[in-house]
């Protein structure tokens, strides 16, 4: 039987809400009832007590790449390896000081241990996959009634740290094409979407050529330049008008097409794939220096509730694997971003939406859907070669938190904790949402308090 959001509980192992701790059942109903309530203003501190506090960033990073499993990676086979009869030789479990690593699916990341950091407390709030990649991307609750107007993270860096005089967006997407956007913030801070595929940045040219397309727009805005006005169109107008500016800045730029544009050797070495190509253009755009400060790389293929072990899942045997590629990937950027000199400065963050069952795999020798889930961090002067939390020895729970707070890290903690490495004070409050009633960064209407992981840097 299938719930509202298309998901049939009855087949999934572990994932029946019914069958769920009560616990759980309590949390889901106490986020349904703030959808209900459709508001971010739940009771808890006050907005003027929220406007006086001030947090203390870290202030570690300029950049951030934030990295979206798709899917829901399996914890215990990737970042929390738990070992039983279910683990192929292949996998090759190694321990690198106080990490247990599966060496024989992430061989070049095993390379790079001395820059990455493992969050393993983590604790999804949900398991519909639609409703925890949009909480994971705005780090708040998408059912609530005001949801649509909460910003993504990477419009919030946007607003804060970009500079409205640089070529590139500061907020790029790349292989994603949909997803939250700026919410209720300037365009300006919208996402710009993205899909590299080595040849260049696509559609940035005009039949016309560069001298038609300029002689063209020129005689636009002289005919429009009665009406193309603040007093007539309202405040909207330069909002169109930097749009414009914007766009025209990414035609026609050698500089620019020189991010999106790398040669087949390139490819082969980050992989041959998409997520390859997005980790590309990822190194070159914070290399460039146009302007880009958050970048998020969608990468799929982590919904694996059948033969996670075989074929293209986490088969460590086949290169072209989904484990095997994200290795590739993720290794190779990281090794270059450290020979550039930009890893210190660039905090690089891996997650899904949430976790997957522990233990033996299911009838169909794959995963299902599960709250626990572990985090990679790599970058930003963070302590290399740790661990943050424990859980039990079939990954099933919590057993160490290993931070201040003392519970699971959520969703809401690890938006916390990208704003601090920015230097952006997570407490801070716009007040100039639709409804003027104050919009947290970081929500403080809930029964927890958020907060960033500073014991990263610890």
């Amino acid at each position: 039987m299938k719930n509202r959001f298309g998901v049939d509980w009855s087949k999934s192992r572990g994932t029946n809400f019914w069958l769920r701790p009560a616990i759980d059942r309590r949390v889901f109903f106490r986020h349904v009832g703030a959808a209900v309530a459709g508001s971010f203003f739940l009771p808890g501190r006050s907005l003027e007590t929220i406007a006086r506090g001030q947090g203390s960033p870290v202030r570690k990073a300029k950049n951030v790449i934030f990295v979206m499993m798709a899917g829901g990676p399996s914890h215990t086979d990737t970042f929390d390896l738990k070992e039983g009869a279910w683990t192929l030789p292949a996998m090759e479990p190694t321990t690198y000081g106080d990490i247990r690593w599966p060496r024989g699916l992430f061989p070049k990341l095993a390379e790079q241990m001395d820059s990455i950091a493992l969050i393993r407390s983590a604790k999804a709030w949900a398991l519909v996959h639609e409703i925890m990649q949009s909480w994971v991307q705005i780090g708040r609750n998408p059912l609530s009634g005001l949801s649509k107007m909460a910003p993504h993270i990477g419009s919030v860096v946007a607003r804060e740290l970009g500079d409205p005089n640089s070529i590139m967006p500061a907020f790029v997407s790349l292989n994603s094409g949909r997803g939250p956007g700026q919410g209720f913030l300037q365009p300006t801070t919208a996402p710009f979407y993205v899909s590299p595929g080595g040849s260049g940045l696509g559609n940035t040219t005009s039949p016309l050529g560069a001298a038609g397309f300029d002689r063209r727009y020129g005689l636009l805005l002289e005919l429009d330049a009665e009406t193309r006005t603040e007093a007539a169109m309202g405040p909207a107008v330069k909002e169109m008008e930097q749009f414009n500016l914007t766009a025209r800045s990414l035609m026609y730029n050698p500089a620019v097409d020189a991010i999106f544009k790398f040669d087949a050797a390139e490819r082969a070495r980050y992989g041959d794939n998409t997520l390859g190509n997005a980790c590309i253009a990822a190194r070159n755009l914070l290399k460039s220096g146009l302007g880009a400060r958050f970048i998020q790389i969608t990468s799929g293929g982590w919904d694996m509730h059948v033969g996670i072990y075989t074929g293209r899942a986490l088969n460590p045997a086949d290169e072209k694997s989904t484990g095997r590629a994200f290795d590739t990937a993720m290794g190779t950027l990281i090794a270059d971003l450290k020979r550039d000199g930009l890893l210190d400065e660039t905090l690089i963050l891996c997650m899904g939406e949430f976790g997957r069952t522990v233990g033996n795999p299911n009838s169909g020798s794959g995963r299902d859907h599960f709250m626990t889930q572990s985090v990679m961090l790599a970058g930003a002067r963070i302590r290399g070669g740790r661990v943050i939390g424990k859980t039990d020895d079939m990954g099933n729970g919590l057993v160490e938190p290993g931070w201040s707070l003392k519970r699971e890290i959520r969703p809401e903690d690890l938006e916390a904790t990208l704003y601090s490495a920015l230097g952006i004070d997570w407490t801070k409050v716009y007040h100039d949402d639709p409804l003027d009633r104050g919009f947290s960064l970081v929500p403080t209407n809930q029964p927890e308090q958020y907060a960033p992981v500073h014991e990263l840097w610890a």
